[in-house]
């Protein structure tokens, strides 16, 4: 059985964390429903890319509100919440894995449909 790393472990309480202050501390409606999937710490812990999936919201919109507006906070609520000596630098990205799967699908859906024709 493969033991989980910390980077790991770090990468899952961020995103827990980070969840719980999308959702209780921050008041933007800009932001709407927002969705982190996963968040990967670099080895040194020095940064941490989080993907998240936003919905019926501009992704150019809630990338800057992330990346930009609310970056400080975000690293300041995630000091007070974790037990953390420092805070990695965060990187938000939009994640585009959910809406390639659909189209995927879609054309797999499209190819059957059109063999059943034939």
């Amino acid at each position: 059985m493969r033991e989980f790393q910390r980077t790991e472990r770090l990468g899952a309480e961020l995103r827990r964390e980070l969840a719980a202050i999308l959702q209780q501390e921050v008041r933007d409606p800009r932001l709407g429903m927002i969705t982190i999937q996963e968040v990967r710490v670099t080895k040194n812990l020095a940064d941490a890319k989080i993907f998240f999936t936003c919905l019926n919201n501009d992704v150019k919109t809630v990338n800057d509100l992330l990346n930009h507006t609310m970056i400080n906070f975000l690293r300041r609520e995630l000091a007070h919440r974790t037990k953390m000596r420092t805070i990695p630098q965060l990187h938000f990205v939009y994640d585009e894995s959910i809406e390639h799967g659909v189209h995927l699908t879609n054309l797999i859906h499209q190819v059957v449909s059109d063999e059943t024709i034939d």
